[in-house]
């Protein structure tokens, strides 16, 4: 299990400790930007003071573990104060037998949190496939944050769409599953999960595809219950500011020159922040967010 060193916690003395709010980055398909949108929502937090933990059950591929590993080394080697989550890596478990297996998953996983229960936020990476140990981290989720790229392809995890892509037939196989975790988690006691499906990588032409693609998510939202949020278009940003582990929020200390792209990129994630309100509990959190959106 990876630890990087996070910042003090930042609760006012005197106050109370109350449960990490967690947030779940989940789906059943690589590629459609989990990690990017894990890695701006974390340093948003961290923006605004407050304390984030990260757990990555993605550990195999570990796209996120690296992108905050790449920070904490940049910022070293620079000689910047970034502001640093806690990171842990979940292995999946390689005992023979399932029950085995999937005991030492959930073990291994309640450490995690329980490392991190001192933080303000925990940001959550699954896997882009179906397993045990995702299934475990979804049912953790009080925001479950679904980046789905914008296409035919990627809705049919959440539907199954007719021939002519006009008309719902029914849910499909990953919202079948957070079907399942959260009654999981209704019988256990725990808060609903605020689910929030963001379209990533949004064509800038108003296309009939993408168009019919909008009107079939804002059906299926109300059928199976989830939040649309606007998400990222396809920008080259996005990608080149993973090997120092900067994000938009970054760019002044990391010394970059902000272009037409990075504004229009950065206004993206403000949307997506405002949309989640992520902090609205708390006092003056919108103008923190904003600040934070605006660095």
């Amino acid at each position: 299990m990876t630890v990087i060193a996070s910042n003090p916690s930042v609760r006012p003395a005197g106050q109370s400790a109350a449960p990490a709010r967690i947030i779940v980055l989940g789906n059943e398909k690589g590629g459609s930007g989990k990690s990017t949108t894990a890695m701006h929502l974390i340093v948003a937090l961290l923006r605004i003071g407050r304390s984030v933990g990260v757990i990555d059950l993605d550990a195999r591929q570990g796209t996120l573990s690296r992108y905050v590993e790449n920070r904490a080394a940049f910022a070293e080697q620079n000689g910047l104060p970034l502001p640093q989550p806690e990171l842990r890596r979940v292995e999946r478990s390689e005992a023979p037998a399932r029950a085995e297996a999937e005991a030492e998953e959930q073990e291994r996983l309640q450490a995690a949190v329980a490392a991190l229960a001192h933080c303000d936020y925990l940001v959550i990476d699954t896997p882009g496939s179906d397993s045990h140990l995702s299934r475990l981290g979804h049912t953790l989720a009080d925001i479950l944050i679904s980046p789905l790229n914008d296409s035919f392809v990627d809705l049919d995890l959440l539907a199954r769409i007719d021939a002519e892509g006009l008309r719902i037939l029914g849910p499909s196989v990953y919202a079948q599953m957070v079907w399942e975790q959260r009654l999981r988690r209704a019988k256990a006691g725990g808060r609903p999960i605020d689910w929030v499906v963001m379209r990533n990588r949004l064509s800038h032409l108003d296309a009939r595809n993408k168009q019919r693609v909008g009107q079939l998510l804002e059906q299926l939202a109300g059928r199976i219950n989830f939040r649309l949020a606007p998400g990222f278009g396809e920008r080259v940003v996005f990608r080149e500011l993973f090997p120092k582990g900067l994000t938009l929020l970054d760019l002044k200390d990391g010394g970059t020159d902000l272009t037409m792209s990075h504004l229009a990129a950065r206004q993206e994630v403000r949307e997506l922040l405002r949309t989640i309100g992520l902090g609205s509990e708390e006092s003056g959190a919108e103008e923190s967010f904003a600040r934070a959106a605006a660095f």
